[in-house]
């Protein structure tokens, strides 16, 4: 009975978290949308760079969270913060 209730609740974090993901095509689109009310026109080379800058800006964001090396996260959570 605990097997089937752990079951359950691991497949229902799974179909959770996959409502919350972004596939590729919609990122790209959000992020067109984003760098056209920025007032940049598709297929210019200041819209190129506004995409490439949205894609830099989402890694650098990924490095931050995953290589924080004093506890959970990065900067802002409370535990693992040097306090000096």
């Amino acid at each position: 009975m605990r097997l089937s209730k752990l079951f359950a609740a691991a497949v229902a974090g799974l179909l959770v978290g996959a409502c919350a993901t972004m596939s590729p095509a919609e990122r790209r689109s959000a992020d067109e949308t984003r760098c056209r009310s920025y007032g940049f026109r598709q297929g210019t080379d200041a819209f190129a760079k506004c995409l490439l800058d949205l894609d830099l800006d989402r890694a650098a964001a990924r490095r931050s969270r995953f290589d924080y090396p004093y506890g959970f996260g990065g900067p802002g959570w409370r535990w693992g913060r040097p306090w000096w």
